[in-house]
């Protein structure tokens, strides 16, 4: 009797024992999944708030036509719909360049090779975007000379320009004649852009203002034309000095453009100055051509041109025919390169260049491109190099014969003749005009393209003009779907409720 007892009273006391294992086995698992429940509420609360994203709403097309004075090129850019404090992040996309001459001289096969381009273009933007791409067309100093000499023959070539671009998908806003102070100022946004001086990516992939970024200088060497643009101290004024505002900074920019000295004017300007001199225009001596060279032209190609009508002699005739023989003399080139520039009206001037032009000194690095970049090429100096090493090559150049030329340079006859020429011109305006010396020349980067983009004013231009175009908001996208973070949100709550309870009714029964 007294052994049941105490079976029966150990038999109780197991029991007991096992269910206050369970019971507290059971609240640590509901404990557990209390937490769990609502660190999982907070972080998918914490990841649809704070780790949203937005995805931009596409891409901005926008087209650019450089009508230079010797050819025409076509540029697509695109940018973020979204702007960086105004201002489209803008990448060329393509290019296409029309053969044939410039729209000064435009003919049939010009008009059917501007068309091939356009066509081209036209593929490689979106359909969806086609009504919304805005298309200009931006005419440079070929036309500024033609607006001059004939300005009826100017405005009809804009107006069929304008018609042509107006039958095209795309969202027309105009077709003018740029001014030369717009071009400069154009190709030195170019330049800094494509340098990132205006904008850059940090470590957290977001555009930022680079800390202490410099600007660069800009030198423009087109066919009629050519310019120079660097920012200048903040106190300086003048007419040739612009306030320009880009990416929520402001830059005080010093750009000249001085027409009829591009390189293919100034260099009718030189062959003006040998047959002003000259008896016998069968026999004309030119010192920048190479020896055993000769070329015979028309009068009208040196002389029916607003940059050289003053130059006109008296027994101009337009079909007359004028022979030039090559001297390749380097000495006899340099003085007649400096003679169509005027250098007088710039003495006992302060901070002057040439022709009476005020501009402040040249400061820190500077950007050549176009036809400075293409004498440097044929010199092979492009890059950084000295003063010394330019005059090296220039000197060594000038004096190579022509049958030394055509067998040491893959360049056409068009241009290898007039390279030693072109390359006393670069070193004139850069030594004598701008003031370049042995102390800054290093500072030259001669260069035709930044990041593989091409330099060329247009870049600026479609920067510009970006401001006009309205930002469209970026569109939300949150890192769980609205449906999915509604589910988890309702299962884990309720787990906590469930949970909590169980603990609430667990704690009621061991206290009472």
């Amino acid at each position: 009797m007294v052994k049941r007892e105490s079976h029966s009273s150990d038999h109780l006391t197991g029991g007991s024992s096992r269910k206050i294992m369970s019971t507290k086995l059971a609240t640590a698992l509901a404990a557990f999944f209390l937490l769990a429940s609502i660190a999982v509420i907070i972080a998918i609360a914490t990841v649809q708030t704070q780790k949203k994203t937005y995805l931009s709403p596409g891409l901005k097309y926008g087209i650019v036509l450089d009508a230079g004075s010797s050819r025409t090129t076509v540029y697509l850019y695109q940018w973020p719909a979204e702007k960086e404090n105004n201002t489209g992040v803008v990448s060329q996309t393509t290019k296409c360049l029309v053969k044939g001459p410039g729209i000064s001289e435009m003919n049939d096969d010009s008009w059917k090779y501007l068309k091939t381009c356009m066509d081209d273009i036209t593929k490689h933007v979106p359909p969806s975007q086609h009504s919304s791409t805005p298309i200009f067309l931006g005419a440079t100093a070929g036309m500024r000379l033609l607006h001059i000499k004939n300005e009826e023959a100017s405005n009809t070539i804009l107006q069929d320009i304008q018609k042509y671009l107006r039958s095209l998908p795309f969202n027309f806003q105009n077709a003018s004649i740029i001014s030369g102070q717009e071009e400069g100022l154009y190709g030195w946004i170019t330049v800094n852009y494509l340098m990132g001086n205006f904008l850059e990516k940090n470590m957290w992939n977001a555009w930022v203002h680079p800390h202490g970024a410099k600007t660069v200088g800009s030198l423009d060497l087109g066919g009629a034309s050519t310019q120079i643009a660097f920012t200048a101290p903040d106190d300086a004024t003048g007419e040739d000095l612009i306030r320009v505002s880009l990416y929520g900074y402001e830059y005080n920019v010093y750009t000249h453009s001085f027409l009829c000295y591009g390189k293919n004017e100034a260099e009718k300007k030189v062959l003006a100055e040998l047959v002003k001199s000259s008896t016998d225009w069968s026999r004309v001596n030119h010192p920048c051509y190479p020896a055993d060279y000769s070329i015979t032209m028309a009068a009208s190609e040196i002389f029916d041109s607003e940059c050289t009508k003053k130059s006109t002699p008296a027994s101009y005739s337009p079909a007359k025919n004028i022979t030039f023989f090559g001297g390749s003399d380097p000495v006899r080139c340099k003085d007649l390169v400096k003679r169509i520039f005027d250098f007088k009206s710039c003495q006992g001037k302060e901070n002057c260049s040439f022709e009476g032009v005020y501009q402040p000194p040249v400061s820190g690095e500077f950007m050549a491109y176009a036809g400075f970049y293409y004498t440097a090429w044929a010199l092979d100096v492009k890059g950084s190099n000295t003063l010394k090493q330019f005059n090296t090559a220039m000197l060594s150049f000038c004096s190579k014969p022509w049958a030394t030329l055509k067998k040491n340079y893959e360049i056409t006859e068009k241009h290898l003749k007039s390279y030693c020429y072109s390359a006393n011109y670069v070193h004139t305006i850069l030594a004598d005009g701008y003031k370049f010396n042995d102390d800054n020349w290093e500072k030259l980067n001669f260069q035709k393209e930044v990041n593989q983009t091409s330099i060329a004013w247009s870049l600026g231009y479609m920067l510009a003009q970006s401001n006009m175009i309205p930002a469209e908001a970026k569109l939300l996208k949150l890192p769980i779907p609205n449906s999915a973070f509604a589910g988890l949100l309702f299962v884990f709550s309720a787990l906590t409720i469930i949970t909590l309870m169980f603990l609430i009714i667990t704690l009621v029964r061991f206290c009472f």
